[in-house]
């Protein structure tokens, strides 16, 4: 038979702030409950799953389990619609992690696991994962359709012997005082409009893009401001800000300590460049790092691209936009 287990699903797509209050509260719930509670006949759930490895079962007999999809169901149901990623398929794996999962268990989204019913999917899931414990927020949906909501799997719940706890929605407020309900879908909304730092907020961590160093056109080291450049051919489906000079870090594999950066997304206007490019310049720093791997958090949006005149007025500009880099400090990181 299954350990017994307290379950989350959702995309959790960034694991921002209110995925990890439903992560802190099902570690609570594994804790405390009574491991013989909810025992279910075994079955397997395993077409189209995927199971991370490192399971570390909770101390009161069971474990948390968030079941998640990647890609995201669009990608199969409505891939004009499918919307860009927060963070990659290992971040999330560790984020969920981090937040208090002992397993996460990926579903990719077949034909056949999407058209399951509701009540054949946590069916399969009982029998599959033993579960004593649903934790989801009041919009939760679920089965082929979405056409499964919170009150169905509270039904659910009494014929197959497990709880439904619903988890608050989590609020916090931006820098221009608005309350927002942390979603997935917010914080794309402020990565794309450039605010970095309200971002941040939601999801208690930087906003970053992670790629391997690529040689771009190497202008910057002809007036004395070199760049690494990312390989966007490797973040067709992610999430990019909006096209401006921000202030940020940078974490290069195998480099212990991150380094500031002034970071730049757009096309080069002054070059009369069309394609995208994302390039930071690493303040104090002048090693040979292409083809490594580096991460870039976005923490403060400086200002909008634009033309410039001369080169010179281009290099004045870009002198004021590293002191002010220098100035700012990192923002803390929730837990």
């Amino acid at each position: 038979m299954p350990t017994p287990t307290v379950i989350t699903l959702g995309n959790f797509d960034g694991v921002h702030l209110g995925h990890r209050a439903i992560l802190t509260n099902a570690r609570q719930l594994a804790l405390t409950c009574n491991a013989n509670s909810g025992a279910m006949n075994s079955g397997g759930l395993n077409s189209g799953g995927l199971k991370s490895g490192g399971l570390k079962p909770g101390g009161g007999g069971a474990k948390v389990l968030a079941i998640t999809f990647d890609p995201h169901p669009n990608a199969t149901l409505d891939p004009d619609n499918q919307p860009p990623r927060l963070c990659p398929l290992d971040q999330k794996i560790q984020r969920l992690k981090h937040a208090g999962a002992d397993e996460v268990l990926i579903l990719k989204p077949t034909p056949n696991v999407l058209g399951q019913s509701p009540e054949d999917f946590i069916q399969q899931v009982v029998a599959d994962h033993n579960p004593i414990t649903f934790i989801e927020g009041i919009d939760f949906r679920f089965g082929k359709g979405r056409a499964g909501d919170i009150n169905q799997l509270k039904s659910l719940g009494q014929q197959h012997n497990f709880n439904v706890v619903i988890q608050p929605s989590h609020d916090v407020t931006l820098s221009d005082l608005s309350v927002v309900t942390v979603r997935s879908s917010v914080i794309r909304w402020l990565i794309a409009h450039g605010r970095v730092h309200d971002a941040q907020r939601c999801l208690g961590q930087p906003f970053s893009l992670t790629s391997q160093i690529v040689k771009g056109e190497q202008r910057g080291r002809t007036i004395g401001i070199p760049t690494i450049n990312l390989d966007l051919n490797t973040l067709d489906d992610h999430t990019l800000p909006a096209d401006g000079v921000y202030a940020g870090q940078a974490h290069i594999q195998g480099h212990h300590q991150p380094l500031t950066a002034a970071i730049s997304v757009g096309n080069k206007p002054s070059f009369g460049q069309t394609q995208l490019t994302i390039e930071a310049h690493l303040l104090n720093f002048d090693q040979d790092i292409y083809n490594q791997t580096v991460t870039l958090d976005f923490h403060h949006w400086l200002r909008d691209q634009m033309r410039f005149p001369t080169p010179q007025a281009l290099c004045e500009q870009l002198a004021r936009d590293i002191e002010k880099v220098r100035s700012y400090k990192p923002l803390a990181v929730s837990h």
